[in-house]
């Protein structure tokens, strides 16, 4: 506030408040501009908005308290208090999001036919075997899968492979034609090796 340019001493702050802020620390600038207090804008700035909430949270009530109009020490503490958990459901709220929306996308590609094959032609390649010995075992994908309409699509995915004598990480690229996949790549990265081995017509650097 303008209150000491004005010659106007500032509003004192009750020491029963003077403490950190959780509803301007989780929803910063939102919190801001319903408190008056749009030092808070500056969380949208780049780099800047790294360093803003943890401003906030520590200074956010000095500010609010001298930007608004309270009728009681009670009645700031109690509006505050609903800011702090609006900001708690907000933030566990996007983490669910977050969470479901990647969940299922790891889930969509560990059920896709094309991460299907490649751990098949993995785990029943015997080059694969004498290098990382058996059972093999797959983590999980990470990559994209396309498809289109008539039957036609592609995948490019990489995936963790475990077996008792090595590890490493399968590089894989599959086209999709006629509702039916078939492998362009798939390379063998083995963990501590140059190179790779293509396990599709089984050339490639030697990895062992």
């Amino acid at each position: 506030m303008s209150d000491s340019r004005a010659g106007i001493e500032p509003k004192p702050i009750p020491a029963e408040i003077d403490r950190w802020n959780w509803g301007a620390f989780l929803l910063n600038w939102i919190w801001g501009v319903g408190n008056n207090t749009y030092i808070a804008l500056l969380t949208l700035i780049p780099l800047v908005g790294l360093i803003m909430p943890f401003v906030l949270g520590a200074k956010g009530s000095k500010w609010a308290w001298r930007n608004g109009r309270w009728d009681s020490i009670e009645q700031f503490k109690r509006v505050q208090r609903r800011w702090a958990i609006w900001g708690v459901i907000i933030w566990i709220a996007a983490f669910a999001l977050f969470g479901a929306i990647f969940g299922g996308t790891f889930f969509a590609l560990k059920q896709s036919e094309a991460y299907a094959l490649g751990v098949s032609k993995v785990q029943a390649s015997p080059i694969a075997a004498s290098v990382l010995g058996t059972p093999i075992s797959a983590g999980l994908p990470f990559g994209n899968i396309s498809l289109q309409l008539g039957g036609t699509g592609s995948a490019s995915l990489s995936f963790s492979v475990t077996g008792p004598k090595a590890e490493g990480t399968i590089f894989l690229e599959a086209i999709r034609k006629d509702n039916v996949w078939s492998l362009k790549r798939l390379d063998l990265k083995v963990n501590g090796h140059d190179g790779v081995i293509n396990l599709v017509n089984g050339s490639g650097n030697d990895a062992t």
